[in-house]
């Protein structure tokens, strides 16, 4: 089944060079933006290890990871993947060609939340958290994964919709000896992104519920409790932009071929 998207996405000529194989076909502008729109088509069966979500631009597959770009014409690119008061622990395929998202399965199983989350919650493309690079504060080195991102609107939001984002602030859990930032944030149409410009406008009552979600959401299948570095203190919104730059800059050497990329699927 094809759905069509009704968010156009700014591609930014600096990101215009990594564009996959599959998008190459397509001429590029010259000017410093292309415009262009995305439809979305779904493979297999929901809730059953077929299901994809893949993404394409006219008749050609692209990569919501790597052909998406960071940013849009108002905020940073926020691809969602899990839609806030859902379970289903939907994410982008970093292995598999294309990208598509699907969900995760452990150990032969789908993976599900054990209760809802209760935020939308996906990834910002075009970035990594490189496992190779330790970070020089918290002795952790990064998760392999695009850079996620916990939206705090009002709307829920379609899995595989991208949505223009405002930073607010980033919390670096520690996951399994790894650093998995979550940034804050909140669509720039929301009504809320009127009032919160940083993370100190962000009620306690929410950025105590998003620590503590991800503090015990692995308990129940009898992990440990996660960590959070910084004395478990979000840092600001200026911060959070500085994190998803270096995470940008680590894609883009991932992308280039100038890191070892394993077994992700980078397009090269």
């Amino acid at each position: 089944m094809k759905l069509s998207s009704p968010i156009a996405l700014l591609a930014l000529s600096s990101s215009a060079t990594a564009w996959s194989t599959a998008a190459r076909g397509f001429s590029r502008t010259r000017a410093a933006a292309a415009l262009f729109s995305y439809t979305t088509e779904t493979v297999g069966e929901a809730e059953t290890e077929s299901f994809r979500l893949k993404f394409k631009v006219e008749s050609n597959d692209i990569s919501p990871w790597h052909d998406i770009p960071l940013k849009g014409e108002k905020g940073y690119n926020m691809l969602v993947e899990i839609p806030k008061m859902t379970k289903a622990k939907m994410e982008v395929a970093t292995k598999e060609e294309m990208n598509p998202i699907a969900q995760d399965v452990k150990k032969g199983k789908l993976r599900d939340y054990h209760g809802p989350i209760f935020w939308n919650y996906g990834c910002i493309p075009q970035t990594w958290e490189d496992p190779n690079e330790e970070h020089p504060e918290l002795k952790v080195f990064g998760d392999d994964d695009p850079i996620d991102v916990v939206e705090i609107g009002s709307k829920s939001l379609a899995m595989g919709s991208v949505t223009e984002v405002k930073p607010l602030g980033v919390l670096a859990m520690i996951d399994d000896g790894e650093l998995d930032w979550k940034v804050v944030a909140v669509s720039v149409d929301d009504p809320l992104a009127m009032e919160y410009n940083d993370i100190d406008d962000v009620p306690d009552a929410i950025k105590d519920g998003i620590r503590e979600w991800f503090r015990w959401y692995k308990t129940p299948d009898d992990k440990p409790l996660n960590g959070f570095g910084f004395d478990e203190k979000y840092l600001d919104a200026a911060a959070a932009k500085e994190v998803i730059q270096e995470t940008h800059e680590a894609w883009k050497k991932l992308k280039a071929g100038e890191t070892e990329a394993g077994k992700l699927w980078t397009g090269n």
